[in-house]
């Protein structure tokens, strides 16, 4: 609902919300760009410990299409896809982003050997820790804590969607509570916290969509990365799409949900991303997707077209 109105935009250098590059420069002085790797971790939904198959939308490298190829060890990884950014940005820092699978399902001892190689390497000054609700054991949280105390990081968690029937249909595995509790967990360790939604699953409305931005408005996390469904070849979504339980948003729907969620985002919390990627060759829909500045341009614009911002509608109760 809206609430009272603030008096003028606030901005974020040249945005009108709460930017990952704008938050990372007021951190580091800096350019700062996520160096993204593949640990060579599975999932508890695809090794049959909770559930098998994956969330239906989920690619076969886990969500980790460019990350570093998991044949390779991880400094090499790290070098690889570092210099590759360095020809855009040669002269930012590095945050090593631990992305495809879950990135906190093995044993402690074995998270730190990948975790501390990365925090060695010269320029890094943080990592963020892909990872699901359901597996953050009390020993694994210990040793976040502890990171948390030694570097900037942040851990990423899929919600996807606060709706159960939902959950379901993309077979998460594990309900919304599991999720509020994983946050409460962390945040009592002062960890920050990310939470990863998307747009345009299978039979959800507007609304229904809305709702999921307002309950991550109302939590206690201190970003958020709004993903556009990209429905990728060899994924079990493709027959869902087959059989009539999706339909792929339009650009200008999906410009409209942006904006209307950023309206009710507390202004503090940071925006990792608007916006997905997914590989060209793998890609069945929607295409306009390829296409993502000018996606990111539109968002832009229709902020302005409509004189709002981040956080004009919020109102902390």
């Amino acid at each position: 609902m809206k609430t009272d109105l603030l008096p003028a935009p606030l901005l974020w250098g040249d945005k009108r919300f709460h930017t990952w590059n704008y938050e990372m420069r007021e951190q580091f002085q800096n350019k700062v760009f996520k160096v993204m790797l593949d640990a060579g971790f599975t999932c508890p939904n695809r090794d049959g410990s909770i559930a098998k198959g994956g969330c239906t939308f989920c690619s076969a490298r886990g969500s980790g299409d460019f990350a570093g190829r998991r044949r390779d060890d991880l400094v090499t990884q790290f070098n690889t896809i570092r210099d590759r950014q360095h020809l855009k940005w040669p002269n930012a820092k590095y945050i090593g982003y631990f992305q495809a699978y879950t990135n906190t399902y093995a044993p402690v001892e074995e998270l730190r050997e990948y975790f501390e190689v990365i925090l060695e390497q010269p320029g890094v000054v943080g990592l963020s820790i892909a990872t699901r609700p359901d597996c953050l054991p009390d020993d694994v949280v210990d040793y976040l804590a502890e990171l948390n105390e030694r570097t900037y990081l942040w851990v990423e968690m899929g919600l996807q969607t606060v709706h159960e029937s939902t959950s379901e249909l993309i077979n998460r595995a594990h309900d919304t509570q599991c999720y509020l509790d994983a946050v409460e967990k962390l945040r009592k360790r002062n960890i920050r916290v990310c939470a990863h939604i998307i747009y345009g699953l299978p039979q959800e409305t507007h609304e229904m969509m809305l709702d999921t931005g307002r309950a991550v408005a109302a939590m206690d996390v201190q970003g958020i990365k709004i993903h556009l469904l990209h429905l990728m070849r060899k994924t079990p979504m493709v027959k869902q799409y087959e059989a009539g339980l999706l339909r792929f948003l339009e650009k200008d729907e999906y410009i409209k949900l942006i904006v209307d969620t950023l309206e009710f985002l507390p202004p503090e919390m940071i925006v990792h991303r608007l916006t997905g990627d997914a590989p060209r060759d793998l890609l069945l829909g929607p295409m306009w997707s390829l296409k993502k500045w000018e996606v990111l341009n539109s968002i832009d614009n229709e902020l302005k077209s409509r004189e709002t911002w981040q956080g004009k509608y919020w109102r902390k109760s």
